[in-house]
This record gives C-alpha cells, structure tokens and sequence, in this order.
C-alpha cells in the first residue's frame, strides 16, 4: 500500500515569472501541496552578483523549510544558474529541482540542426549553465546566447504585447538573429532561459519567425519533479492539493500581475507577505 505524502512542494522565484513553474505543476501533479514564494522586494536576480543571488536563494529555501517542505523548485533561472549546486550541497536530504537541466534537454529534443538560441538574464548568460547543459547532452550543438534581463521588467509590468514591446524584443535579439538570417548558423531553436520570458512568447515568435521553435522549460521541470518525487516515494496522490502564495513585497500587485503567469484566480487576500531577509 503506498503511503501519501502530503508534506507541501516549496517553489521560489525573484518574482512572478516562477508561476509558469507552478502552473504547470499544478497540471502535472494536481495531489500535490504547493508553497510559492515570489522574493518581490528584490526582483530582478538576474542583474545581481553571484554572492547576492546565492544569498538570496539560502533565504528563500530557509523560509520555505518552515513549512516543511518535501521538496524545492528553483523555478527561477537564474538562481538554478548560479546557486543550485550550493543549495543541493547544503541541504543533501531534501530533493531540489532546478529549471536548466529540464530547458536543456527540452532544447535537445526540439532542436533539428543542433542550433540554439538561449536568451536569460546577465547572470545566467555570464554563467553558461544552459550553454553546459545543452552541450553535455549534445557535444556538437551550436549554442549562442543573449542577455535580455530588460523582459523581466516588461513581464514584471504587463507589457507583453504591441509594437513597443516588439521593437525592443527585435534590437535584443538581433545579435542572436539578424546576422544569421537566411544563412546557414541560424538558430532553430530558441530558449526562453527565464521564467519571465514565456509571457512575452507572442511578441518573440513574431520577431523571430515561425521556424525557429521555443523552448518554455515550465511543462519540461513539472515532469522532472513528478519522475523525482515518483521515484523517491514523496508522491501525495490526493484529487486536490492547496496553493500558497508568499511574497516579500506588494501582495496586492502580485495578486494583480498573476493572471498573466498562472491560470488560477489569485485574490490578494491569498498573498501572505513575509520577511526573509533575517535568514542569514
């Protein structure tokens, strides 16, 4: 007889772009107990130093351990970029998932030429880890990268569509596409290396054409953690699990911003504010 395991799923992000993570979660394994942490007080990681993104991400798992947690999404990619590998080595017992792996072999499995685009944050296009993972599962790719932590601020702020939104998706890309336009090393993939990027998905296919395939690593991490937990016996096979929501600043705008990310109704009252910033 398996046993349930309904101990809550911690998932954090700098801000809302995580709720890609978490909405697809939700899908995947709609037993399973959530907590969503959104560090809004310091939104974006991705222009932040290695030192403070792992600062912060300590912090944010600390809060979330509160709550007994079975497990945690890194469901932010610049903070799987950076800090994972020190999370993972300070807390061995606790399984913990991060998005660069899953975006990375989604890549792998998309791509027909072996050429890649990533798109991410300074942090995480400083780092390589997509340019890593993808090459480590398939040595002969073409990968190329770009920073583009401008779209988290347009995410951030609704702006996801028009002509604005377009031109500036077009001169951020242009280095990864223009230049290879019609020619041979033009990308036929792309990553959307940050989970703020998926809400501006319309604006950059337009951009970039119908030919070239983008890669959202949401749907790709939710199965990672179902085959993980699986495997692990932490499965809680119940109909229907709860959702929390935590922020360290501006509940009522998060409540606000959500719908764009996540396709449950986030009322504010459902928004806690909490401080984690005396986790040391």
């Amino acid at each position: 007889m398996t046993v349930a395991d309904n101990r809550p799923i911690g998932l954090f992000d700098s801000g809302v772009g995580g709720l890609t993570v978490l909405n697809a979660a939700r899908q995947a394994l709609p037993g399973e107990n959530l907590i969503y942490l959104g560090d809004t007080a310091r939104v974006p990681y991705g222009t932040k130093s290695p030192l403070s993104i792992t600062r912060y991400a300590e912090q944010a798992l600390k809060a979330l351990l509160r709550y007994d947690i079975k497990a945690l999404v890194v469901a932010c990619n610049t903070a799987s970029a950076v800090a994972l590998d020190a999370l993972q080595s300070s807390y061995p017992e606790l399984q913990i998932i991060g998005v660069i792996e899953p975006g990375a072999q989604a890549a792998v499995n998309m791509t027909r030429s072996g050429k890649i685009g990533v798109i991410a944050t300074e942090s995480t296009v400083n780092n390589q880890a997509y340019q890593k993972a993808i090459l480590s599962l398939l040595p002969d790719a073409n990968v190329k990268s770009a920073a583009c932590s401008l779209f988290v601020a347009l995410a951030e702020e609704g702006w996801h569509d028009g002509e604005l939104v377009e031109a500036i998706v077009k001169r951020s890309l242009s280095g990864l596409f223009d230049h290879y336009r019609g020619g041979a090393e033009y990308p036929d993939t792309l990553v959307l290396g940050c989970t703020h990027f998926p809400a501006l998905k319309l604006a950059i296919s337009r951009v970039v054409g119908d030919k070239v395939s983008l890669v959202d690593s949401a749907v790709t991490t939710a199965a990672v953690m179902k085959k993980q937990l699986t495997e692990r016996g932490l499965l809680n096979p119940g109909s229907t699990g709860y959702v929390r929501f935590l922020v360290t600043d501006g509940p009522e705008r998060f409540a606000r911003v959500a719908p764009l990310f996540y396709s449950e109704a986030v009322e504010p009252d459902q928004v806690e504010l909490i401080d984690i910033q005396h986790f040391a």
